[in-house]
């Protein structure tokens, strides 16, 4: 049986893919008894240095709870911060004026160009010289605005890159209609881009998640990734045993947020292919509405209808 895109595998194909399912297969056993080996012949198995996080409650409570709730929370404040810059931004750099463009675009490639780390040292930096912020509250300050400032511009590309991805023609067929700039960016292309941006937006969100153990790791921001130390030392848990379980928490956050990214996607292209509407009803009411729409005649001068 042929397909339109493949030919169908022969007999001597098929052999070849069990073969080398077979051989990837006995390969990757192989590096998981290699690496269990070796974990059990120092003794980083044994039942004592992983019972705190079983028979416990006392390292999840005084460790690994606050500090994913801190991390959620630079996380989710960084997030709520750099989404209405980046598209502020990314929309600026699409601007038909020089004198927005040109400022988005200079602050946008300015941040994207330096590293996070640097932007939340210097502005744990800035917050102790200037401000009154105490040095509690400083490490979730610093990290934020360096979440911010970074994630920020990278968003405003996606948001840019979602945009111009849209087909020429749907800005010309809303200009035909007489629909403003700001009209059709609101109406036509931003909500047409945000399922295309969506993946993207997501695997940023995931990173912000991330960096913000740079905080911990420098800044002394008590993050998830920070509580390992103390756990292990306090509660007598293998290093190993502490950085697996900070690494499945990670892991289940993080799956459970693209899982809700992937049903969202779902859900709005599911919605868009039922209703098929690109301008929402009250903005064609508005346009509908005299002396919204301009028009002319041929060979006279713009007017209103």
């Amino acid at each position: 049986m042929t397909s339109v895109l493949y030919d169908a595998q022969g007999p001597r194909a098929k052999r070849r893919n069990i073969l080398y399912t077979v051989v990837f297969l006995v390969a990757l056993a192989a590096a998981l008894w290699w690496v269990y080996d070796a974990l059990n012949a120092q003794n980083q198995l044994d039942w004592v240095k992983w019972k705190p996080f079983f028979t416990s409650s006392q390292p999840w409570e005084t460790y690994l709870w606050p500090g994913l709730e801190n991390t959620l929370i630079a996380a989710a404040l960084a997030l709520v911060i750099a989404l209405p810059l980046g598209a502020l931004f990314g929309i600026g750099r699409l601007s038909d004026h020089l004198w927005m463009r040109m400022p988005s675009g200079i602050v946008v490639e300015f941040f994207r160009a330096i590293p996070v780390l640097i932007l939340m040292i210097t502005s744990n930096a800035v917050y102790a010289e200037y401000t009154n912020i105490s040095s509690e509250s400083r490490p979730l300050y610093a990290v934020v605005t360096g979440l911010v400032l970074y994630n920020a511009s990278v968003l405003a590309e996606i948001v840019r890159a979602g945009i111009l991805s849209l087909p020429q023609g749907q800005t010309d067929a809303a200009k035909a209609i007489g629909m403003r700039k700001g009209q059709i960016m609101g109406h036509v292309l931003l909500p047409q881009s945000v399922t295309a941006m969506l993946p993207a937006i997501v695997s940023q969100m995931v990173v912000i998640l991330k960096d913000t153990a740079l905080g911990g790791a420098v800044l002394t921001f008590s993050e998830l990734l920070a509580s390992a130390r103390p756990l292990a030392a306090n509660y007598g848990a293998n290093t190993i045993a502490t950085f697996t379980v900070i690494a499945v928490i990670y892991l289940a956050v993080n799956f459970s947020l693209t899982s809700f990214a992937s049903w969202l996607e779902r859900r709005l292209r599911r919605a868009k292919k039922s209703t098929g509407a690109v301008v929402g009803v009250d903005a064609v009411e508005e346009l509908a509405t005299p002396g919204t729409v301009e028009h002319h005649e041929p060979g006279g001068p713009v007017g209103k209808i």
